[in-house]
């Protein structure tokens, strides 16, 4: 762990050394988001590759760099693709990016993703604000021994996605005239799609929206302080009675179209924090 946490503090600190000012939000630029990297104004890029004891991102669709800059008189972060569990990284270095905003002081998490719509009255294409999840991949990155100076042995989870940012977040969607649902968000380990015993499970369980990233990264993010605003782009039908073959090519494809009306909400909304 020891080595850990100095991986982490390595990274941030060259981070530091590239920039003027440290941001107070983060947004991570789940499939099909990569559009909102492109109003961000004065913008520092930093590819992964460049940052020491940085991981790699391999996910397609996934460019692999922190772009720094202001956004709507904001100064933000963005992480221009995530890691997945299934990329084989250990759980800890899925979240290690989340660390890094920690000690940069980021105070609000933004989170995106694309998702499977499990609740069969929702339609693809739409967003969803994450009311809460469940973990279902098989681990925690907080496994281990814990790191008083980041937070508490055992956080707190009943407002994982902090319910005053989500309601602004709602009535921004709303003022803009876009359709969205509320939902909870349930983590799976992947890369596979899911059987239908599976996503039967799984509604049973509670859940409107399956993916395979972002719980990691928002369980960090509650152990560090950081307040988390979540939404789901629904790329596809996943109801276990009438499931159809699906490829990654086309959950990009709706992840896409779906992203416009996400980046609309994250605009306004950081806008009006």
């Amino acid at each position: 762990m020891e080595n850990y946490v100095k991986r982490v503090e390595t990274a941030a600190e060259y981070i530091k050394s590239r920039l003027t000012k440290l941001p107070k939000i983060a947004i991570v630029l789940g499939s099909g988001l990569h559009g909102i990297a492109e109003e961000v104004e004065n913008p520092i890029v930093i590819p992964y590759k460049e940052i020491p004891e940085f991981p790699v991102s391999t996910a397609p669709g996934h460019r692999g760099e922190l772009i720094f800059g202001e956004f709507n008189g904001k100064d933000v972060m963005l992480m221009n693709g995530r890691f997945h569990y299934y990329e084989g990284y250990d759980m800890k270095d899925v979240a290690f990016p989340v660390r890094v905003m920690q000690l940069l002081g980021v105070e609000i998490l933004i989170v995106t993703n694309a998702a499977g719509g499990m609740n069969p009255d929702f339609e693809i294409g739409r967003p969803m604000f994450i009311t809460d999840h469940i973990n279902m991949m098989g681990n925690n990155p907080l496994i281990g021994p814990n790191v008083e100076e980041w937070g508490p042995r055992f956080p707190d989870m009943s407002n994982a996605y902090d319910k005053e940012l989500r309601q602004k977040a709602i009535n921004v969607a709303k003022k803009l005239g876009i359709s969205f649902y509320e939902g909870v968000y349930v983590a799976v380990s992947g890369p596979n799609f899911e059987t239908p015993a599976e996503l039967k499970m799984l509604r049973w369980m509670g859940a409107d929206a399956v993916g395979m990233s972002t719980v990691p990264e928002v369980i960090v993010a509650n152990h560090g302080g950081i307040k988390v605003l979540g939404i789901s782009a629904i790329t596809d039908k996943a109801v276990h009675d009438d499931l159809k073959p699906l490829t990654a090519e086309e959950v990009l494809e709706v992840a896409e179209k779906t992203g416009k009306l996400i980046a609309q909400i994250i605009s306004e909304f950081v806008r009006e924090l």
